[in-house]
């Protein structure tokens, strides 16, 4: 069966431990994700992060931007571990960070990772104390930081000396170049003062989003080529729908292929009423769609065309997919392995056998005016050929047998 797997070095040698999850060095890239309650409401935040967690988010932040957040933050981190979920929360902190991690040391506490945008910590002599503040907090408790720039909230005091400087320089540079640069230089400037104030380099990890796919591929890869901290990838504001979806994998895809990146976000905007949880399979999709990690079985299926006026084989190609997820929260303990399992459910005569050897197990079903059979491929041999009217059921039934066959322990 074709392969899937990138030969890709990995930019960061640097490894971060946000117990028990390790970011960068030779770890798995982590997923990670974002509630969008209000951390004060315990009961709506520990049911979000519970469903972000299932889904597959291995780093789940919460906003901590009140005192009320900040009382909420350690019932949340009992509520999970209650619930035996072991995903860190990291605090997600702007303009009052320093009193509210000072105020509530058993928010500090609870928290297993802090988000600081350089930006946002003050203006002139009180953002250096405030930021101190923040970093000697994190060292008192032992938690890594995140330095997080977003052009959207820029230290205005660096742009304004940086975009002097190029105005006086012989040769000066585009305005978005400069953006660039103050991007960088930020992280790069705020890693350093961190470092200064005891923060060990392996309890670093920088990000510098930007809501524009070329700017946020141009940035990573300066920022890249100047360090060797663990990197939190995301396209900001990447929108709604497909526009969001195909914005964050259009930059991240480059960004992963050239090694760049221990730890990705899709920042997507929910439909109404739409599951936040959605921005999990996306990232886990683009992770194993670049062979990078497997998260889920896999299927193939084909688009469909003249020969499949039918939608028989999307609707049980739909139904396979939303089994497989089902079941990965049971197989993932029971069937080691079973994520990289490869499942072809195809339309028509012309590709359906080929894809069908190519996978682990497979069926080609019926297209128009083709017979009413549909063989199935086992490790790229046919074994059986269904017919009737409980075709669905009975590949179903293979599936099962297969996975317990092949992923389960050997007595």
């Amino acid at each position: 069966m074709p392969g899937n797997k990138a030969p890709i070095t990995r930019h960061t040698t640097c490894a971060v431990s946000i117990s028990p999850v390790t970011v960068g060095g030779d770890a798995p890239i982590v997923v990670q994700s974002m509630t969008n309650t209000d951390t004060a409401d315990v009961e709506g935040t520990v049911r979000q992060v519970a469903q972000l967690a299932q889904a597959g988010s291995e780093l789940v932040r919460v906003t901590v931007n009140s005192e009320e957040a900040a009382r909420a933050v350690p019932l949340i981190r009992d509520r999970l571990d209650a619930m035996s979920l072991t995903v860190p929360l990291i605090g997600d902190f702007h303009f009052n960070g320093h009193k509210l991690l000072a105020g509530y040391p058993d928010c500090a506490r609870a928290l297993g990772k802090y988000r600081i945008n350089p930006g946002n910590v003050g203006r002139g002599r009180k953002r250096d104390e405030q930021f101190a503040a923040m970093i000697e907090t994190a060292c008192r408790y032992d938690k890594p930081v995140r330095i997080g720039v977003n052009w959207g909230s820029l230290d205005q005091e660096l742009v304004v000396r940086m975009m002097d400087a190029n105005t006086r320089s012989a040769t000066p540079k585009d305005s978005q170049e400069v953006i660039h640069e103050i991007m960088v230089t930020s992280a790069l400037e705020s890693a350093q003062r961190a470092q200064q104030l005891g923060l060990g380099k392996e309890r670093i990890i920088l990000s510098v989003k930007m809501s524009a796919v070329q700017d946020l591929i141009a940035v990573y890869r300066a920022l890249a080529k100047q360090c060797d901290y663990a990197l939190h990838l995301g396209l900001t504001e990447a929108g709604m729908g497909t526009r969001g979806v195909v914005a964050s994998t259009a930059a991240l895809a480059v960004l992963l292929q050239q090694g760049i990146g221990d730890t990705i976000r899709i920042s997507l905007t929910p439909e109404p009423g739409g599951s936040r949880t959605r921005e999990v399979q996306v990232a886990q999709e683009i992770l194993q769609s670049m062979g990078l990690r497997a998260f889920i079985p896999s299927v193939v299926a084909c688009p469909g065309c003249g020969r499949t006026s039918s939608d028989y084989f999307q609707t049980l190609a739909q139904d396979i997919q939303a089994y497989l997820r089902a079941q990965m929260p049971v197989w993932h303990t029971q069937y080691p392995g079973v994520e990289d399992m490869k499942v072809a459910v195809m339309g028509c005569v012309v590709n359906g056998p080929g894809e069908s050897k190519h996978a682990n197990i497979g069926i080609s079903l019926p297209g128009t005016g083709e017979r009413p059979v549909a063989p199935v491929y086992v490790d790229g041999e046919k074994t059986v050929t269904l017919k009737g009217d409980h075709i669905a059921e009975e590949f179903q039934q293979l599936l099962d047998a297969y996975v317990a066959r092949t992923y389960g322990e050997t007595p």
